[in-house]
């Protein structure tokens, strides 16, 4: 075949190829409108869930087929779990020659998601299924969602988590066909994304960055950065799908965060100052939020170094014995609740406005607070913090399965780790009883005597050891100086 016809030919199959998408878009342009039921229709099918189009549908022919849609509402069990201000599909124009529909790109403007989790651990946007049937496979070369928001509300617990502001690339998307309960196993895609703010009822993280990817079953977000309480964090969460039950991992640190920005989210005001390092590495399993909290397993660390009390002198309150029989532990206690677990066992409790007193201050040389978590379980492995002249620790479990206070005591302890002083915690974390304080030792006078005097008053210092963790306790020259 000589070149002249092969151009010919080539030229006259590209007209053809354009006269066809002329008349395609003659046809579609005279009533595009008219064409919803049929999209709703297969958009339902694809989703396995309603989809309503309410807004009006315009077509475009460059470049490629361009069909924009406004106004989306998506329903899932009857509750509107997506909607979105705009989508635009870009259409292989080959394909509808073929009678099939591709779509090679999808742009969405404003969407908004709602994950709501019910208190049997079904979730409507997973469960629903839409008259049609069951989603049908599907492909799309790339994704993007555009200042897009996101809200997740479990109705056992009452937690919501709100994000906006979201910027969403997502390439390679691979849905899977079958029940809606196989789509996150078939799930692929790699995606970047970004978040302007990130609420959870109590904390707001901002400047949220992370790279995701799907494959087989494992989606993994990694690195996540977000900037909380003035510092930048970091972490990774991975949750897999490929099992019967679905797992999941969370690793997250803070450095170097500014303890007064975290005392901001709790009061206006101005309660300490100084800078910690939170960390936490954890695991669990299961859909239900119960089982979730049966399998929790993991660690928890927060620690401090030079911190600062304000608006309470604790040595001087704890150096008279009269002033320290009505001095409540349990306040500065909150102290150690207040980084890796504290807003989840002291919701309701303001201890912020407890710990800020009428005058003077209170310097924490030292403050670790170590955690272990099995079965739904915490258990101290290191928690005291120091001021100049004394020593406080925390023993006892919370119990996350039950909600409750399991035996833990805060007690002002000797150098040689034994208790001077007992304040014990039960109940329930919405309704805590707080025992009166316990003094191990009945004598008058200062506790900074009875501390002084420790190896007189357990014989042969013998005596049980209420703490014998890493923080050490004040030097004696610096009690000798009060």
């Amino acid at each position: 075949m000589s070149k002249p016809v092969k151009i010919a030919l080539v030229s006259g199959g590209g007209l053809l190829g354009l006269l066809v998408v002329a008349g395609l878009g003659v046809v579609l342009f005279a009533d595009a409108n008219a064409y919803k039921p049929q999209m709703e229709a297969a958009a339902s099918q694809a989703l396995g869930m309603e989809v309503k189009i309410d807004g009006p549908v315009g077509i475009g022919l460059f470049p490629g087929l361009v069909v924009t849609l406004r106004d989306l509402h998506v329903r899932a069990h009857g509750v509107e779990v997506v909607t979105i201000d705009e989508a635009r599909l870009r259409i292989g124009v080959w394909s509808l020659l073929r009678k099939q529909l591709e779509i090679e790109t999808l742009a969405l403007k404003h969407p908004t998601l709602l994950v709501e989790q019910a208190a049997d651990g079904s979730y409507a946007l997973v469960q629903g299924t839409a008259p049609g049937g069951n989603p049908s496979a599907s492909s799309l070369g790339r994704v993007t969602l555009a200042d897009g928001g996101f809200r997740y509300v479990d109705k056992h617990s009452g937690n919501e988590v709100d994000a906006d502001g979201c910027d969403v690339d997502i390439r390679a998307l691979q849905l899977a066909a079958g029940k809606p309960s196989d789509i996150l196993r078939g799930l692929g895609f790699t995606a970047v994304l970004a978040c302007r703010t990130l609420r959870d009822g109590l904390y707001v993280a901002t400047d949220i960055k992370a790279v995701a990817n799907a494959r087989q079953g494992l989606i993994t977000l990694a690195p996540i950065g977000l900037q909380l309480f003035g510092v930048k964090g970091n972490g990774s969460f991975r949750a897999d799908y490929s099992g019967a039950v679905p797992g999941y991992a969370l690793r997250f640190s803070l450095p170097q965060f500014q303890i007064a920005e975290f005392f901001k989210t709790l009061s206006a005001q101005d309660v300490a100052a100084g800078r910690m390092d939170f960390s936490m590495q954890l695991g669990f399993r299961g859909t239900a939020t119960a089982d979730m909290t049966r399998s929790l397993a993991g660690r928890f660390s927060l620690r401090g170094k030079d911190l600062t009390l304000k608006g309470r002198d604790l040595d001087a309150e704890f150096s008279r014995f009269e002033s320290s029989q009505h001095f409540n532990l349990v306040d500065l206690g909150a102290l150690f609740f207040a980084g890796p677990i504290g807003l989840v066992v002291t919701k309701g409790y303001n201890f912020a406005n407890v710990l800020r007193g009428p005058a003077g201050s209170s310097a924490i040389p030292v403050l670790v607070s170590d955690w272990k978590i099995q079965q739904g379980v915490a258990q101290p492995q290191d928690v005291a913090l120091t001021t100049k002249l004394h020593r406080l620790a925390l023993t006892g479990r919370l119990d996350f399965n039950s909600g409750k206070f399991d035996a833990v005591t805060l007690a002002l302890i000797d150098p040689q780790g034994c208790a001077i002083v007992k304040q014990r915690i039960t109940g329930s974390f919405l309704q805590p009883v707080v025992e009166q304080p316990n003094f191990i030792v009945a004598l008058t006078g200062p506790v900074l005597k009875l501390i002084k005097m420790g190896r007189d008053l357990f014989p042969g210092g013998e005596c049980e050891v209420f703490y014998a963790g890493s923080v050490a306790a004040p030097a004696p020259a610096s009690i000798g100086t009060h």
